[in-house]
């Protein structure tokens, strides 16, 4: 029998760079640097409100905007910023970030609109865009060598066309740790207002900025509260990624948009975990700014251990991750590298360009996580000299 006639459409979607990267981990027994979750768990007190309100009674449906105890919660953290949301009506709970910008650009893109997108850029807001039947404008990041990459302003207000209705924002910026500066958060804002666009903000490292940095939500920026729909969650904050519990905050009118679709994606999730993620917003802000710093040290080995085994290494100002040049080792293709590294080396890593469009520009580049226990990195950065 013929195969359905919409399997064409779902073409573009293969099993993606995490999944296949991350079974040949496990096949090879590699040390996998590829993917950017924790090997450690989240704050104690945290986990204890998960078991307690497993244990209490709250396993059915939750509330469809999410329980009122995060979305209060959600609204006082965001406070911290000068942001004031009202929890009833401009704030929604949803199954991580990854659905909340699906949602977004569902609810507030069609077929014939363009969302601008800077390159490179994590794999899944491609996937979205083109769900959304809109077309994605890519901007380009500029790479200085082995300083930070560089948020092209000139570029970006070219891509603006008539048919542009938004542009996704992700600072500080997966896959290349760089952190948005005041002066281009600004020049975004100035784009946005000046042409009507819409903002949608990818903020789930808001907490994981290096150096004595600070993020500041493009929400707080002039003529953007009403304009912007901020979304972050609770995993890269407190070491829960499995909980997939995150969060979008916006005006009624655009937060009402965004849960028309969402409905019809996961309806709700996560009941026992959101008072859980209450509690961590409440009280465990402390634990997430020692992981901070943790994670800053986990950086400087990481990046010195690259520099050592040969990398030309990008300095990371936030996330979980660091990018290094494979030049000069003497390989000019890192995806190919890439794939060979866990059996030659027993390390996995990601090539920066399956996240671009424009691939060649970005052939040179390997992701590696440093969001790891310092032991494990440590064996890595053993098996990573064996490359010279």
């Amino acid at each position: 029998m013929r195969a359905p006639a919409l399997v064409p459409r779902l073409r573009p979607f293969t099993s993606t760079i995490f999944a296949e990267m991350t079974a040949l981990a496990v096949r090879t027994g590699a040390i996998n640097l590829g993917q950017g979750f924790p090997d450690t768990d989240g704050p104690a007190g945290m986990l204890d409100a998960a078991k307690e309100a497993l244990y209490g009674g709250a396993n059915q449906y939750p509330p469809g905007p999410g329980r009122p105890e995060l979305r209060v919660a959600i609204a006082k953290h965001r406070q911290r910023y000068g942001l004031e949301y009202d929890p009833e009506t401009e704030i929604l709970v949803t199954a991580g970030a990854t659905e909340a910008i699906t949602a977004a650009l569902l609810a507030l893109t069609e077929a014939g609109d363009e969302v601008i997108v800077i390159e490179p850029y994590y794999d899944s807001y491609a996937a979205a865009v083109a769900m959304a039947g809109a077309t994605r404008n890519v901007v380009p990041l500029k790479e200085s060598q082995d300083g930070p990459f560089v948020l092209d302003v000139d570029a970006l207000r070219s891509a603006v066309t008539p048919k542009t209705r938004a542009i996704l924002v992700n600072s500080p910026h997966n896959p290349t740790g760089t952190v948005f500066t005041e002066a281009e958060l600004s020049a975004i804002a100035d784009l946005c207002v000046r042409n009507d666009l819409v903002a949608i903000t990818d903020e789930v490292y808001e907490h994981l900025v290096f150096d004595e940095g600070t993020h500041r939500p493009l929400a707080t920026f002039p003529g953007m509260r009403t304009r912007t729909v901020s979304i972050s969650s609770a995993g890269k904050t407190f070491n829960c990624t499995g909980w997939k519990i995150g969060w979008v905050c916006s005006t009624p009118e655009l937060v009402g948009a965004v849960k028309a679709a969402k409905q019809f994606m996961t309806f709700v999730s996560g009941g026992p975990l959101q008072p859980a993620v209450a509690y961590a917003l409440e009280h465990e802000l402390p634990w997430a700014e020692e992981l901070r710093t943790s994670l800053a040290g986990k950086r400087d080995k990481l990046s010195a251990g690259l520099a050592e085994a040969g990398f030309d290494v990008h300095p990371s100002f936030g996330t979980y991750f660091v990018c290094a040049d494979v030049r000069p080792l003497g390989f000019d293709d890192a995806a190919e590298l890439a794939w060979q590294l866990p059996e030659r080396i027993g390390v996995a890593a990601v090539p920066v360009n399956v996240f671009a469009d424009h691939p060649e520009d970005w052939k040179h580049l390997l992701r590696f996580a440093f969001c790891k226990k310092d032991e494990v990195l440590d064996e890595a950065i053993a098996r990573l000299h064996k490359l010279g």
